[in-house]
């Protein structure tokens, strides 16, 4: 092996510098992803010192949750299922509400963010930093918001979803009609047809399973978000849970967490199965 190394050195003198450069890029090329590492490990130290990280606590704090799991078994709702249940009907439609919402609003806005549908570059550029920026703001954040300003209640949680959704869906939307071919509205222009018509049976034929199948992903993924912004008065079930988890109601927490997990499985196997049938199983 130490031949063959000679040998490759020795050929390699002889190439151009900028090729040898490559063959032997010196030590300054590895100062960066050295330099780059051993400030994520300092990171990572300090972070750990800072913030208390000790064995001791580590350990004490999984005797503790198992104390809980010790407490939470077996799952008992304490003659209060029948408002866990109402509690949770009401999570399923906020999710539900705030999803379909959020999609209707984002359709029309996706359509200014779209490369092959919005020929001013100055409003495409602008749409899509406003979706970022909008996209930046959790769903918890906003429903604290409305909270403040349309009081407790499902109404704030269908609001708070609704406009972290909207953001993300006119991203997607816009994304996947710039995936598009364009034949199809190269089509419907050379017949005559108008601008809307080239939208309307040019590109939405191609875009729309991809829509209602992240449509569906979102609702099931926002059902598991319903139950948190319920902790913070938007409604639903979350707010029996903060509630039991602060009185210390263990059986009952655990019959919240049962019937969340059983609803999310139901919605899930519901939703793949619509999104398979819609754009068709692959692979």
């Amino acid at each position: 092996m130490a031949g063959i190394r000679t040998v490759l050195l020795d050929r390699a003198r002889g190439l151009p510098p900028e090729h040898q450069a490559l063959i032997h890029p010196g030590w300054r090329r590895h100062l960066v992803p050295f330099g780059v590492v051993f400030a994520l490990v300092a990171l990572f130290v300090f972070a750990l010192d800072r913030f208390g990280f000790t064995f001791a606590r580590i350990f004490g704090g999984i005797e503790q949750l198992g104390w809980i799991i010790y407490f939470m078994v077996p799952p008992n709702a304490e003659g209060q299922f029948l408002f866990f249940a109402r509690a949770l009907g009401e999570t399923v439609a906020i999710a539900l509400l705030g999803t379909l919402i959020g999609a209707i609003l984002a359709f029309p806005l996706s359509l200014l963010a779209a490369r092959n549908v919005m020929t001013n570059r100055i409003v495409q550029f602008m749409s899509r930093r406003t979706f970022d920026a909008v996209r930046g703001i959790d769903t918890l954040i906003w429903a604290l918001i409305y909270v403040n300003v349309v009081g407790l209640g499902p109404f704030a949680g269908v609001l708070a979803i609704a406009s972290s959704d909207m953001a993300g869906f006119a991203k997607i939307f816009s994304e996947a009609m710039e995936a598009t071919e364009g034949k199809a509205s190269e089509g419907v222009r050379s017949t005559g047809g108008r601008r809307s018509a080239e939208i309307a049976f040019g590109l939405l034929p191609q875009v729309m399973p991809v829509l209602i199948s992240q449509v569906l992903y979102f609702f099931e993924s926002n059902t598991r978000s319903a139950t948190i912004i319920g902790i913070v008065g938007a409604g639903g079930i979350g707010l029996y849970l903060s509630d039991t988890i602060r009185t210390g109601e263990w059986q009952q927490v655990s019959m919240l967490i049962l019937m969340i997990l059983v609803v999310v499985s139901v919605i899930d196997v519901i939703s793949t199965r619509l999104r398979f049938a819609i754009i068709g199983k692959r692979g």
